[in-house]
């Protein structure tokens, strides 16, 4: 049976766009408000990630760090972002979730508990920043026997060779990191050279989903639009940010946002 990931992308396919993946923080700024955002921009996005927030994210810029912090300081506990997929999958059924964090968090929890939950909730696939190929490679499997996508990371740094491993061994869902920089930085390089490079990438499996990641706002999204699909985070989480600062509501705010981000690359 296919996974909810792999037919998202059949759907987007079929419709000659790339797919929309969103990332929010859980629990920013608020568990319930969390649940409305994701509900909100479900409407739009193809595929949703969920971050499970921490205290030092190595791979995140100053956006994301402050929507987790904001999480944090609300007391956020793993059982929260559960319970935010679980009820989130009660309204949107065959909507892709995707949960995005650190391992330390997840060996925290325990590897087979977490797994656990994310099959209980309805979680589709993870992304581990930190827990690269091949020490993944166990806890992919573990992923697999449960039929939750693990979710393999390549980087520009990312030699051929190993590339043809990581992409051998992986799932559903590819996310390509677009530059070396963190979350939310401006991109340093262009839209035609990520394009370039995703393109070699993509040649050498034509079958698996590749989606590109970091830099990516409404004002960069419509010249990358020609890759399987197009994560855009950070846009979202300082949206969060400046509403609170504005004491407008976030939830109408990222509506609004990630609507516009559709319409750019149909």
């Amino acid at each position: 049976m296919k996974s909810e990931i792999q037919l998202a992308f059949e759907n987007c396919r079929s419709e000659n766009r790339p797919a929309l993946v969103t990332y929010v923080v859980a629990n920013d700024p608020s568990k319930k408000k969390s649940l409305q955002i994701l509900n909100s921009i479900a409407k739009y996005a193809d595929l949703v990630e969920l971050g499970f927030p921490h205290s030092t994210p190595l791979g995140d810029g100053g956006q994301i760090q402050t929507s987790s912090n904001r999480a944090i300081k609300g007391g956020f506990k793993m059982r929260d972002a559960f319970q935010i997929v679980k009820d989130f999958k009660k309204k949107n059924k065959t909507k892709p979730i995707i949960l995005m964090g650190y391992y330390n968090m997840i060996f925290n929890y325990g590897e087979n508990n977490f797994l656990k939950s994310c099959k209980k909730a309805g979680v589709s696939g993870i992304i581990c920043v930190d827990l690269p190929w091949p020490e993944n490679k166990i806890f992919a499997k573990k992923c697999k026997k449960k039929s939750i996508n693990f979710i393999q990371l390549l980087a520009p740094t990312t030699t051929k060779d190993r590339m043809k491993k990581i992409i051998r061994d992986s799932h559903d869902m590819i996310y390509y990191i677009s530059m070396l920089s963190t979350t939310g930085g401006k991109l340093k390089i262009s839209p035609k050279k990520i394009i370039e490079n995703y393109k070699k990438i993509k040649k050498l499996n034509l079958s698996k989903n590749l989606v590109i990641g970091f830099g990516i706002t409404n004002k960069t999204i419509s010249s990358l639009k020609t890759a399987d699909g197009l994560v855009v985070g950070s846009q979202l989480c300082k949206t969060i940010t400046n509403s609170l600062k504005k004491r407008q509501n976030p939830v109408t705010k990222l509506n609004k946002l990630v609507y516009n981000l559709k319409n750019k690359i149909l």
